[in-house]
């Protein structure tokens, strides 16, 4: 009898070790919207520029998470998203924002690999556009809509920016979310949104201490109200106690 209750005993502990691990696991491997404070979800995702990149990979530097809107329509990229990696490009050239702020920046797309190079392929049209919109040729004969997006433009996007077609630059990593899982998770892929149907991110970023801590986050409600980059530097600044 005894060894029975033993057995039972032996056996039940088993069992709740293996329950335990499996809610361990399911912890660890899901991604569910998280908040201030909070560590941000474990994810592995394949780079652009090859390879897998795990977010824990990172322990030991802060971390900027940029989910970009991506596409705003069936053939058109959001020009707001790539006006803002032109300055990110911008600020890692000039000075060394990586390096400076012990920091690492994710670019994370819900597409496929053969999306995302369309997305670098027509990067150099994007910025013409925008110059386009700033100075039409013929800015007197434009109707009232023309003349508004000529304000605009103007007042949205200062800088010029010229790309050369097939010389984009891809200094931060390009994280592929083909499946949607991060994106999903963390309550940003949506089909439907900024007055476009089409499988997009609500434009979202994310500021990560060294541990992995949730110390940031932004959730646009409209295509223009994103953060800049002064901003969010001065605030990982703060963060650093600098």
């Amino acid at each position: 009898m005894k060894a029975k209750t033993t057995m039972c005993f032996v056996l039940l502990i088993l069992g709740a070790m293996t329950t335990a691990a499996g809610f361990v696991y399911a912890q660890e491997g899901a991604i569910r919207p998280v908040t201030l404070g909070q560590p941000m979800p474990e994810f592995t995702l394949p780079q652009f520029q090859g390879g897998e990149l795990s977010l824990s990979q990172l322990k030991g530097k802060n971390v900027m998470i940029l989910f970009p809107r991506g596409l705003a329509g069936e053939d058109h990229w959001c020009h707001i998203c790539n006006y803002q990696y032109a300055e990110l490009l911008e600020l890692e050239e000039e000075k060394q924002i990586r390096q400076t702020y012990n920091l690492e920046i994710l670019y994370i797309f819900p597409y496929s690999t053969e999306l995302v190079a369309n997305w670098i392929d027509t990067f150099p049209e994007q910025m013409t556009d925008i110059e386009n919109w700033k100075h039409p040729e013929d800015p007197e004969s434009l109707d009232e809509r023309g003349k508004r997006r000529m304000a605009f433009a103007t007042q949205a996007f200062p800088k010029q920016f010229v790309f050369e077609k097939g010389k984009v630059p891809t200094p931060f990593p390009i994280l592929l979310d083909e499946e949607r899982t991060v994106s999903k998770g963390l309550g940003m892929f949506t089909e439907d949104w900024g007055g476009s149907k089409i499988d997009q991110n609500v434009p979202t970023v994310f500021l990560l201490d060294e541990e992995g801590i949730v110390r940031f986050k932004y959730f646009s409600q409209n295509t223009f109200d994103r953060p800049g980059f002064n901003y969010l530097l001065t605030f990982l600044s703060t963060m650093m106690g600098k």
